[in-house]
């Protein structure tokens, strides 16, 4: 029996890009299941904003790591990490392919590499900053995280509370800046041998595509999708309620945005935040690119890399 760290294949790039469509064709090829990279989509009742796949998709192949927090449960890369690994270990037991796919830069590279051994949690110093954030506003805590750690806060938005509290806890429990911590750490736990494959477009083309899923989602009911996480008692403050898409149609329902204005800044913020997670996705050397229509190229290439698995393993 090989010693050989499992195989992985791991499907990453830009939101609307195609990646669903994808790693469908690919685990049916493979034989392989689907275990989710992204962030949005662990959550209960939040399908449509989050373009989680199809009961239809679910039904043809397995996917794991979907549907598995409420709204209002805390949730990170940590345990992103520690959830996958055990459903990857699962699955190589059981002789199937993983496929990891998603958009999320942080959960994969936890996922892929390992995640810097910071200090434990403390819930004393998180409530306290939470109660401060809520309090005086995050403007004031993102005001306090550049003065101490400028590196980590060039690299989230003023209005990533979730993670703006979790670099200053770590601050106040080690007395380093995350940034600092996460350098010395490198990221060079490896426990799989994967196959990184990245999908992306000709920008004009993913924003095209982009603005008719934002239409798309609203033609399905995005509006009465977000009345009903309101009405179950998910406050707009909630991290999940402040994602794309959710945070947008807040504004019309409680604020009173016009439904237009609504979804113009929904798009545009998605446009953003996909231009973000290219700029994530291009500092990793590893990642074979491929545009999405090139599915019997990457089909190949899947199936040399597994065909060594199985070379290997007789």
């Amino acid at each position: 029996m090989s010693g050989e760290r499992p195989r992985v294949i791991a499907v990453m790039g830009p939101t609307a890009v195609g990646k669903t469509g994808l790693v469908l064709q690919l685990a049916k090829d493979l034989g392989g299941e689907i275990v989710n990279a992204d962030s949005m989509q662990i959550y209960r009742f939040m399908d449509i904003g989050t373009a989680k796949p199809t009961a239809a998709e679910r039904a043809a192949v397995a996917h794991h790591l979907l549907d598995i927090v409420d709204p209002d449960q805390d949730f990170d890369a940590s345990l992103y990490s520690q959830l996958a690994r055990e459903a990857i270990k699962n699955l190589v037991a059981e002789g199937k392919v993983a496929i990891v796919v998603g958009g999320t830069g942080l959960y994969l590279k936890a996922l892929l590499h390992g995640l810097f051994p910071a200090a434990h949690a403390d819930q004393t110093i998180r409530q306290r900053l939470r109660r401060e954030g809520e309090k005086y506003g995050g403007a004031k805590l993102y005001k306090r995280l550049k003065q101490i750690d400028p590196s980590t806060a060039g690299k989230l938005h003023p209005n990533d509370l979730f993670r703006i509290i979790r670099a200053l806890e770590v601050w106040e429990c080690t007395g380093q800046p995350i940034s600092v911590l996460q350098k010395e750490h490198g990221f060079r736990e490896s426990p799989y041998l994967t196959l990184k494959i990245g999908l992306r477009l000709p920008r004009s083309e993913l924003y095209k595509r982009i603005n008719r899923r934002v239409e798309n989602m609203l033609e399905l009911g995005l509006l009465t999708e977000v009345r009903e996480l309101l009405s179950r008692g998910y406050g707009p403050h909630l991290k999940s309620m402040q994602a794309l898409g959710y945070r947008h149609m807040v504004q019309h329902l409680i604020n009173g945005m016009k439904i237009a204005e609504a979804v113009r800044t929904m798009k545009r913020d998605t446009r953003h935040y996909a231009k973000r997670q290219m700029t994530w996705f291009g500092g990793d050397q590893e990642i074979e690119w491929f545009h999405p229509q090139e599915t019997e190229e990457i089909s190949r290439l899947a199936r040399e890399f597994i065909g060594g698995l199985k070379d290997s393993n007789g």
